[in-house]
């Protein structure tokens, strides 16, 4: 157990590291450009490309390019695997390349479609700039996912802040230094995200030719490749789906108004922060284990490193959303209302941040289910459970989204997730019957009175808050008092009721400490 938390460690740390540089970097966006339709209109256009590079390689691809990596490597060692790496990325070359141009040429005639507002054009041309970047970033993925097997999890983790970074700097400081106007800035931007794609494909890469890699072209059909091309198919459509989802409700929010797709992004962006932080990192590290347990049959090992990547998902994610829900306001004042971001565009996206948080521990725990289905090659079942989410998530946004606006759209994606949470779960059970959540119910339990005496505390300090004079210092004193304030009150609920896997807990934060140190 020692190795997989120090592994977690490791991950969460970094993506800790990479989370607070996305938020900069959302805070310096939100600060130049607010929520204008010129935003939305970026946000929209790099949805596509993120698209592709979820269901092509962070997806279905990582999840059949695991398992079957796992057994080439347990059969044929380190030359094996780095052999069947080749082909698959050459593939993976040709196949995104291909897409890259034919996108870039179909959204640059985007003004042969007469009779639409300018932002949708605008948004096809920014599409048009940002759409390499899914090539990048697809083959990082490949680099990552083959790292994450040879158990080298650092260098794919920092894979992100190459990205923020790179957007960060583009846009903190060529754009606002040599561009006159928003659109100037918008491109200095977009050649961030392109530089950072880059980077997060060349660093990986990179260690792999010091492992002992040797790039080269092989386009050869082997029967691995054919094995990955067969687990895909199934993946390709349900990943497809759930980021189609995704996508059609930026869509949706940007026909809604030119703020709505910009305001539902950051606050999206801000639930995914402890998502990120700790329930990837979580599911990131337990994945290759499942997978070489579902290669080794031994299914109860399997179960009980799934379990505890649930408690501990459970353990974080729970208490953060409730914390978000009950200091949306303040955090977004404090984080975001600067520049041209105003006060207005708080108080259109505080319900929008407390609904996103209430859906964030299913959001978490389909992360890491989903993995324990792909670990036993079963990609099949996310698929049709994916579609079941898409029809409840499109029917109820299209419904909601009339009367409710932005904040209907959000209902939708709750509402979906849940059902997907539940189905995932008991079909898992119904599959491998050890992999039940039944023994976690009582830990779930104790999680809740927990989080329920945190939210108590924070709730009366902030009504206290609110009795002194409103300005920024004011909230973020708040912040810094209440939070901790919390976090203390919730540790101090866990340990008196004493929740299992609360070593676990003070393993990880004492490997994460002793790095700061």
């Amino acid at each position: 157990m020692s190795g997989k938390l120090k592994n977690i460690g490791i991950v969460t740390g970094l993506t800790a590291v990479s989370r607070v540089l996305g938020l900069v970097r959302d805070q310096l966006s939100a600060a130049v450009f607010g929520t204008s339709a010129l935003n939305s209109a970026f946000i929209t256009a790099f949805s596509l490309p993120n698209l592709f590079r979820r269901f092509l390689g962070e997806g279905s691809l990582t999840a059949a390019f695991v398992p079957t990596l796992q057994e080439e490597l347990h059969e044929n060692q380190q030359a094996g695997a780095f052999r069947l790496l080749s082909q698959v990325t050459s593939w993976l070359a040709v196949v995104t390349g291909g897409l890259v141009l034919f996108g870039m040429i179909l959204f640059s005639q985007s003004r042969l479609l007469g009779g639409h507002d300018d932002k949708w054009y605008l948004a096809a041309d920014l599409t048009v700039l940002l759409f390499p970047y899914l090539a990048f970033v697809c083959l990082a993925a490949a680099f990552s996912a083959t790292l994450n097997v040879l158990h080298r999890f650092t260098e794919p983790a920092l894979s992100p802040i190459w990205l923020n970074l790179a957007m960060i700097v583009s846009l903190g400081g060529a754009g606002l230094h040599w561009a006159e106007t928003d659109l100037g800035r918008m491109y200095w931007l977009c050649g961030g995200v392109l530089a950072g794609g880059f980077l997060q494909m060349a660093v990986p890469a990179a260690v792999l030719v010091r492992l002992g890699w040797r790039p080269r072209a092989d386009l050869t059909l082997s029967p691995r490749v054919r094995e990955i091309a067969l687990l895909m198919a199934p993946g390709l459509f349900g990943t497809a789906i759930y980021q189609i989802n995704i996508y059609v409700s930026r869509l949706l929010a940007f026909s809604i108004n030119d703020s709505a797709a910009a305001v539902l992004f950051y606050a999206n962006r801000l639930t995914e922060l402890p998502i990120g932080v700790f329930a990837i990192a979580v599911a990131t590290v337990v994945y290759p284990l499942l997978a070489r347990h579902a290669a080794e049959k031994n299914i109860p090992a399997m179960a009980e490193d799934y379990r505890k990547g649930l408690r501990l998902i459970l353990l974080i994610n729970v208490p953060a959303g409730a914390g978000l829900a009950l200091l949306a306001e303040p955090m977004i004042r404090v984080l975001f209302e600067r520049g041209a971001f105003t006060a207005a565009d708080t108080a259109m996206m505080t319900p929008l941040l407390a609904l996103f948080a209430f859906g964030m521990p299913f959001f978490s725990i389909t992360s890491l289910s989903t993995r324990a289905f792909y670990a036993v090659k079963d990609t099949a079942t996310p698929v049709k459970l994916a579609a079941v989410s898409f029809v409840i998530n499109l029917g109820l946004s299209l419904m909601l989204m009339r009367t409710l606006g932005a904040a209907g759209l959000v209902i939708a994606s709750i509402v979906a997730i849940v059902v997907q949470t539940v189905l995932l779960q008991r079909l898992l059970t119904r599959r491998m019957p050890e992999m039940a959540f039944g023994p976690l119910w009582g830990g779930v339990g104790k999680i809740l009175i927990a989080v329920l005496g945190m939210a108590v505390v924070v709730a009366g300090g902030w009504r206290f808050v609110l009795t002194q004079p409103i300005g920024f210092w004011r909230d973020a004193l708040a912040l810094g008092g209440l939070i901790p304030l919390g976090i203390a009150a919730y540790g101090a609920a866990l340990w008196l009721l004493k929740i299992e896997g609360r070593e676990e807990l003070v393993a990880i934060w004492r490997r994460l400490k002793g790095k700061r140190s």
